[in-house]
C-alpha cells in the first residue's frame, strides 16, 4: 500500500503590521498548520486570519506554543519552572482554541515551536508540562514529536504521537538534528531535500552526517516556509511525494490509518 503523509508548516507567525514567509501560498501545498499562538509570534488578529483560511481550505489546526520569548522569537532558552511552562501552553492552546471555535473547527495537534521545542525532546519536567496541558486540555490532542522525552511523556498520559521528520535538516547517528550552529546543520540544496525527503517517506530511511542510513518514522513532513524559495520548494516537494506514489492527508487523517479503531 502506498504510504499517506502529512505535510505541515509553521504559520501565522507575524505580528502586528509584520509578516513572515507566505502563508497564503503555503496554505495551498500542506495538509496541516502549526499556528503561533501570541508567545513568539502571531497575534489575534493573525490567529483569526489564518484559522479561518485553514477552515475554508480544509488544512488541519495546531498550536504551536512557545516560551513567552516575542523579542527572540521563541529561539532563546528560558528558565522557567515546569509549572510555568505548563500553564504558558494551556494559555496558548486556550487563546487558538477559542478562535478555532469560533471558526466552526477545533485544534487537532500541538507542536511546540523553537527552544521550547528543542529542550522538551532531552528535559522530563518540559516535556511532562507538555504533556500534561494537552492532555489537559484536549486529551484527543495529537502531539507532534521526534522521538524523546515528550514523545514517551506524551505516549504515558494516553495521548497520540506524531512523528516529524524535517526536509531540511541533517541528522546526527541517533536520529537527532544537528544543532544549527554546526556548519552543514541546514541544507539548501532543493534536489537534496527532495529526494531525502521522498526517500524518507517511501522507504524510512535517511542518510546521516557520517553517511550511514538511519530507519526514520515520519507521520509528518516539516517544511519550513520563512527563508528564499521555500514555497517553491514545498511546492516541488509535494508534486515530487504525489509523483511517487505518496497520498497527502491532514495528520488526524493520517494517524486514523495508522491506528485504526477497532
Amino acid at each position: 500500500m502506498n504510504p499517506t503523509i502529512d505535510l505541515v508548516a509553521d504559520l501565522g507567525e507575524g505580528f502586528g503590521a509584520y509578516r513572515i514567509g507566505n502563508d497564503a501560498e503555503l496554505l495551498d501545498i500542506v495538509s496541516s498548520a502549526n499556528i503561533a499562538c501570541g508567545f513568539h509570534a502571531g497575534d489575534p488578529d493573525i490567529m483569526h486570519s489564518t484559522v479561518a483560511e485553514c477552515v475554508r481550505r480544509g488544512v488541519g489546526i495546531g498550536a504551536h506554543p512557545s516560551f513567552p520569548d516575542l523579542r527572540g522569537f521563541g529561539r532563546r532558552a528560558m528558565d522557567l519552572t515546569e509549572d510555568e511552562v505548563r500553564n504558558d501552553v494551556v494559555y496558548q492552546l486556550g487563546a487558538l482554541s477559542a478562535f478555532a471555535a469560533f471558526h466552526g473547527a477545533r485544534v487537532s495537534h500541538l507542536a511546540p515551536h523553537g527552544r521550547l521545542g528543542n529542550l522538551v525532546a532531552t528535559r522530563p519536567d518540559y516535556a511532562a508540562a507538555v504533556a500534561d496541558a494537552a492532555a489537559g486540555v484536549d486529551d484527543s490532542l495529537i502531539v507532534l514529536a521526534q522521538e524523546g522525552e515528550l514523545a514517551r511523556a506524551a505516549r504515558a498520559r494516553g495521548l497520540r504521537v506524531a512523528l516529524v521528520g524535517i526536509a531540511d535538516r541533517a541528522y546526527q547517528e541517533d536520529g537527532t538534528l544537528v544543532p544549527r550552529s554546526v556548519p552543514g546543520a541546514v541544507l539548501h540544496d532543493p534536489q537534496e531535500i527532495v529526494e531525502r525527503t521522498v526517500r524518507m517517506v517511501c522507504e524510512g530511511k535517511i542518510t546521516t552526517v557520517s553517511g550511514t542510513d538511519l530507519d526514520v518514522e515520519a507521520d509528518t513532513v516539516l517544511l519550513h516556509g520563512d527563508n528564499e524559495g521555500a514555497v517553491e520548494l514545498a511546492r516541488l516537494i509535494r508534486s515530487e511525494l504525489t509523483a511517487a506514489g505518496v497520498r497527502i492527508a491532514p495528520l488526524a487523517d493520517v494517524l486514523a490509518e495508522k491506528y485504526p479503531v477497532a
